[in-house]
């Protein structure tokens, strides 16, 4: 059996370490590769592991967290402290070593591999971890999509029946040419009818939730949200008066919300319930209130047509490019 190894902070994983790893992988029987992180790196250690062993499943991915020097100046021991670091990450003999960096030629002769140097000049992928997190939407097209979520931004849709969200979803996503996703609890009513129960509002919710994290595996930079669970507890305040516990655990809120008004005219088209002046403006209130008690970032958005596009465009704009 041939064994590989690879090592690196991975902070975060791109489409270079994506092809340093599947390379290894591939001319070898058997590969560990070990995350290593210090705890004030700004990307969390565990969640770095966590994308590796996603990205690479049948590969041994483990972790390591103990303080160590970072480079051969920083200690005079630093070629023997990390031999036994990848003695103890892989105690069995390991027969290739691959990187990309030029630490790996040495640590390859201290633990006694065959060195495998994989794209050092960044030929094949012209990207560093380090300006990914510099600009992450600048770098996007380098990363793997269980990275993309920790980077995108989502805008979510709010407000109650007939005030354009359905309309406005495909306009925003085309003009940002990213994906979205639209209201389930229609899909819902539309396979199912109108008559809802607490249980079936929470069944909404989850699969519109669930939807929403693979998506964001697909999306660019932003993904747009038409409503999401914060707005399916007003429908069960609307409903019912009350909502499950479910919703108030629920925390994966949006980054900002558009909380469309009630100044478009009402279109009943067979699965929207309230259509009265009061009952318009109750459902609008409860939905701002929903959003005043998350704490969340919201706007108000108005006018007709073009009007309330621009205004929905300004909001989006206003919240800067990325993180």
């Amino acid at each position: 059996m041939t064994r590989g190894f690879v090592l690196g902070k991975f902070m975060p994983p791109h489409n270079g370490h994506v092809l340093l790893c599947e390379t290894a992988r591939a001319l070898v029987d058997s590969l560990t590769i070990l995350v290593c992180w210090l705890p004030d790196d700004p990307i969390p250690g565990p969640l770095r592991l966590a994308w590796m062993r996603d990205l690479f499943p049948d590969c041994r991915v483990i972790g390591h967290d103990a303080m160590a020097p970072q480079e051969p100046a920083d200690h005079p021991d630093f070629w023997a402290i990390w031999r036994g670091i990848v003695h103890t990450a892989h105690p069995e003999p390991i027969d290739r070593l691959f990187a990309s960096e030029a630490y790996g030629a040495r640590l390859a002769a201290e633990v006694g591999a065959q060195f495998h140097p994989i794209d050092p000049r960044r030929e094949a992928v012209p990207i560093a971890a380090s300006a990914i997190r510099t600009d992450p939407w600048r770098a996007w097209r380098y990363l793997p999509p269980v990275v993309r979520p920790y980077y995108a931004r989502t805008i979510c849709l709010h407000g109650p029946e007939s005030t354009g969200k359905s309309t406005l979803l495909p306009l925003l996503a085309t003009h940002y040419e990213t994906c979205a996703v639209p209201e389930y609890g229609r899909t819902w009513c539309e396979q199912f009818g109108i008559d809802l129960t607490m249980a079936d509002l929470v069944e909404i919710a989850r699969t519109h939730d669930a939807m929403t994290h693979a998506a964001l595996r697909q999306c660019n930079r932003r993904l747009f949200l038409d409503t999401d669970p914060l707005m399916t507890a007003v429908w069960a305040d609307m409903l019912f008066g009350t909502r499950d516990p479910w919703f108030d655990a629920w925390r994966n809120t949006a980054d900002l919300y558009l909380l469309l008004d009630i100044d478009l005219p009402w279109i009943d088209d067979g699965t929207r319930m309230f259509g009265s002046a009061a009952e318009r403006r109750r459902f609008f209130d409860l939905s701002r209130a929903e959003l005043d008690r998350r704490g969340v970032r919201y706007a108000v958005i108005g006018g007709q047509g073009p009007d309330r596009l621009g205004a929905a465009l300004a909001a989006i704009e206003a919240m800067g490019s990325n993180h």
